[in-house]
């Protein structure tokens, strides 16, 4: 029969999964009665773990935010899930500039790991191979993200110390709507009171942050992820492409996402389905237009060159390369 102390952590941990648990239902998995549940709710106040008592027809215990973290207890799944997030993390950029934090939980959670679950871990990330070669990328301070974030969930006015890609800093007033992690950085997107347009921040480049007394309400349109994939589709590069290509919303997406170029989709005819390949206005900004042809071939749909010509010679003699080797021996 398991000891009180071991009931006691049990109970912790059923708490910690979340939500209010009723007297009954505590006292069943514990196996003891209400009396004895209420006797080691106060064992986890005396070590000043924060369980609220829940008054009414579907009260019962809840743990309480507190100033400190209490005992956590996690199952062997949850731990398993935990430590390949941090590796998924750490390889996609999406961490803080604080990175040693995500290496010292890592060893605290590995070092109280059971054995056997230890070497099951280390079996797996033996056996684990990425697609991806890791990257070296530039992560945001956790004290920006925080607090733009918590600007994010009231509404409130940040102002934002910047560095641009040409390196002028200035001091800035953002409207921020939404965090978004793309392609191993963070961004910050919303309006810009000043000139009354809407911008995205990488939020690596954010040396400062605070939150400006007011609030503002969020414009309407497209979610943050879609304002930022937009803001990347339309952005002032050297070269504007306008195609036309004959296929499915799908097919060209699936060689051209909407963070690289925009897509005008027309609204189909009465009885048309929307999966119906049909002709479809593409365009995209870029710095270099040597990328293009091959995704262009790899699309293998029909497509029209508007503009720039130069992208048209760059495709005629990709397609004079790809014959020449073709018609070897």
């Amino acid at each position: 029969m398991p000891r009180p102390t071991g009931r006691v952590l049990t109970l912790l941990e059923l708490l910690q999964s979340g939500g209010t648990r009723t007297a009954a239902e505590l006292a069943d998995r514990l196996g003891v009665d209400g009396r004895t549940v209420r006797r080691y709710v106060d064992h986890l106040i005396d070590l000043d773990v924060p369980v609220q008592s829940v008054r009414g027809r579907y009260g019962g215990y809840r743990l309480a935010p507190g100033y400190r973290l209490p005992p956590l207890m996690l199952s062997d799944d949850e731990a398993l899930a935990v430590l390949l997030g941090l590796v998924a993390g750490r390889r996609a950029g999406l961490m803080t500039a604080e990175r040693t934090a995500s290496e010292t939980v890592s060893a605290k959670i590995r070092r109280v790991l059971p054995k056997h679950l230890a070497r099951r871990l280390d079996t797996l990330l033996e056996s684990l191979a990425f697609t991806d070669r890791p990257g070296e990328f530039a992560t945001p301070d956790a004290g920006v993200l925080l607090t733009i974030a918590d600007a994010v969930r009231h509404r409130r006015p940040v102002s934002i110390v910047y560095t641009d890609r040409d390196g002028r800093r200035s001091e800035r007033t953002l409207h921020a709507y939404g965090i978004v992690a793309h392609s191993g950085r963070w961004y910050a997107t919303g309006t810009d009171p000043d000139i009354g347009e809407a911008r995205t921040f990488r939020l690596d480049r954010i040396a400062d942050a605070r939150t400006l007394p007011g609030s503002f309400e969020v414009p309407v349109g497209p979610d943050p992820a879609q304002r930022v994939l937009s803001g990347f589709a339309t952005a002032e590069y050297r070269h504007e492409v306008t195609l036309r290509i004959h296929g499915t919303v799908e097919q060209i997406r699936a060689h051209l996402p909407a963070g690289v170029a925009s897509l005008e989709e027309h609204a189909p005819t009465a009885g048309e389905d929307r999966a119906t390949e049909r002709w479809l206005r593409v365009e995209l900004r870029a710095e270099r237009l040597d990328w293009l042809p091959p995704a262009l071939a790899s699309l293998d749909r029909p497509f029209v060159i508007e503009r720039p010509d130069e992208l048209r010679d760059l495709v005629i003699a990709l397609a004079d390369r790809l014959a020449s080797c073709a018609r070897r021996a």
